[in-house]
Parts: structure tokens; C-alpha cells; sequence
């Protein structure tokens, strides 16, 4: 199994330092670079291509938000995990349309923030549990909405290269990242960039909605 390569970005040098020991412990981690504001973190980001960044959503300047933004903007493939010690939906919202592929809390355990790491690298979205019941009330209450999200999102599928509807329909069929890359004879970094390209397309954040994209557009064969 490949190392993860990672940065971390935090405005406290003695977080960022407890953040390391978590990941020095465990050799499936590499960490690359370290980060104590916004624009440092964007250029390092863009600079090292990690696999995932670790963002600290408050800091001075540049707010982890704003770098998330930054750096989808720019192309970044790199997976982002904010780090919080909030998990009020709006803060967690926002990060995700701006671009965090995860939120978890601060006091989360090692055990659940290498978790985190590795599921958003696998490309899986991954929220503390504290943060994941917010934002299941949230969708909760918007529910009578989610049928006008998903129609519109599956008459954008028409927005997509041939190629992003492949990748759509094989997420839609519940693929991981290294098998649709070994399906499609690509690099993963490149399924991940078509992920993206795909969900800022379609307007959502989530394996759901494009699944429920993918079949609304019929993309699926018949029987799955």
C-alpha cells in the first residue's frame, strides 16, 4: 500500500507538532510539509501535490475556507480535511462548498483523524460523528429540496466530457478511485481531478447526489 503524503496547516506550531506524532507513528504517513498560514499553505500545497492537507479552518489572514477555495481553483487534486474545534453547520457547509473533501473536530482520537485520512484519500467524504449528525439534521429539514437538486444536477450531466461520464457512471456503480483508474487505464490523480470536475459540474458534493445524477441520466446499464 502506497504512503499517504500529507501537509499540515495550522496557525499553533504546538498543534501542528501534535498532529505530526499522530501520523510518525504509523508508517502508512509521510508527512511532506508544515504550514502556518494561508498563502504559505497554498504555495506549499501546489509545490508538494500531497495526497491530503490537514487545514485548520480558523487562522490569521487566509481562513482554511479561502485556501480550500485557492487551491480548487488553481487544480488542485489534493484532498482537504479541515480541522476545527466548531462543528456548527455553517462553518462545515461552507468548507464543504468550498471544497473540503472532510471536517473533524480537534478532540477527535489519532485512531479516528488517521481514519479521516485515509478515507478522504480513498476519495470518500469523512465528518466526525458530532459534525455528521449536524449535518444529518440539516438535510433532514431540507428534504422537500432534495428532489429540485437532483433533477437539476442530472440535466447537467449533459455538461460533461465523455470521459466524466464514464467516471460518473463507474462512481455511480460504487468503484473506488484505484479501480476506475485500472478500468479506465488512468492515474488516480486523474480520476481525482475528473471527481472534482464532475461534482463542481453537476453543483453537488457528495457520492449520492452523483449517483443519483448517474441514474437519473440513465448512464447506468439496465439492472444496476
Amino acid at each position: 500500500m502506497s504512503t499517504i503524503r500529507i501537509v499540515i496547516v495550522d496557525d499553533h506550531a504546538i498543534v501542528r507538532e501534535g498532529i505530526r506524532q499522530v501520523f510518525l507513528s504509523d508508517t502508512g504517513f509521510d508527512i511532506v510539509g508544515e504550514a502556518s498560514e494561508g498563502q504559505g499553505a497554498v504555495d506549499l500545497v501546489l509545490r508538494e501535490r500531497p495526497d491530503v492537507v490537514l487545514l485548520d479552518i480558523t487562522m490569521p489572514g487566509m481562513s482554511g475556507v479561502e485556501v480550500a477555495r485557492v487551491l480548487r481553483e488553481r487544480g488542485s487534486v489534493t484532498r482537504v480535511l479541515m480541522l476545527s474545534v466548531h462543528d456548527d453547520t455553517t462553518y462545515v457547509l461552507e468548507a464543504v462548498r468550498k471544497g473540503a473533501h472532510g471536517y473533524v473536530r480537534k478532540d477527535t482520537t489519532p485512531a479516528d483523524l488517521r481514519a479521516a485520512v485515509r478515507a478522504v484519500h480513498a476519495g470518500d467524504a469523512y465528518f466526525s460523528p458530532a459534525v455528521a449528525k449536524r449535518l444529518a439534521d440539516v438535510v433532514r429539514d431540507d428534504a422537500p429540496q432534495a428532489g429540485t437538486q437532483s433533477a437539476r444536477a442530472s440535466l447537467r450531466v449533459g455538461s460533461l466530457t465523455n470521459r466524466e461520464r464514464e467516471v460518473l457512471a463507474a462512481i455511480a456503480r460504487g468503484l473506488l478511485n484505484k479501480e476506475i483508474a485500472t478500468e479506465f487505464n488512468i492515474s488516480i490523480r486523474t480520476v481525482e481531478a475528473h471527481r472534482e470536475s464532475i461534482m463542481r459540474k453537476l453543483g453537488v458534493r457528495s457520492v449520492a447526489a452523483m449517483t443519483r445524477a448517474a441514474i437519473d441520466a440513465h448512464l447506468l446499464p439496465d439492472g444496476e
